[in-house]
């Protein structure tokens, strides 16, 4: 017998709220196979996202001019980048100054690599999220 039927809780990744939350099991494909769901918190309906399997996609833009950009994992993104870089990573603080391609060891995210510059903030890919952080103050 499946532990899964109609009217009964699960975790399911909520586009709306943009977590995972509790779930009504609105609907099943099958006997195995959850349909719909509706989440607990914004009362939204809709397709159920297996939580354990959602990983966060990032565009990143071709080398080739005109070249359609490809979807990638954030984590296998970093492994790509984390492999060209050169030098050692600087700890990171707010008052230090950080360019693009320079390595950096925060302390809670861990290594990440800086990819950019944001209206003064620098965004820095770290394996499992991009986060934007001050720099230079």
């Amino acid at each position: 017998m499946s532990k899964y039927a109609a009217g009964k809780e699960v975790l399911s990744y909520c586009g709306k709220c943009k977590l995972t939350l509790t779930h009504i099991i609105v609907s099943m494909k099958d006997v195995n196979t959850i349909g719909k769901v509706e989440c607990r918190t914004c009362k939204g309906t809709h397709a159920y996202k297996d939580p354990s399997s959602k990983t966060k996609k990032v565009r990143k833009k071709s080398s080739i001019p005109g070249g359609r950009s490809k979807s990638m994992s954030v984590n296998d993104l970093w492994t790509q980048e984390l492999s060209k870089a050169k030098g050692k990573p600087k700890a990171y603080s707010i008052r230090e100054s950080f360019e693009v391609g320079d390595l950096v060891d925060h302390k809670s995210f861990g290594p990440g690599i800086v990819q950019d510059h944001v209206d003064g903030k620098i965004e820095v890919l770290f394996q499992h999220e991009i986060k934007t952080l001050v720099h230079n103050k």
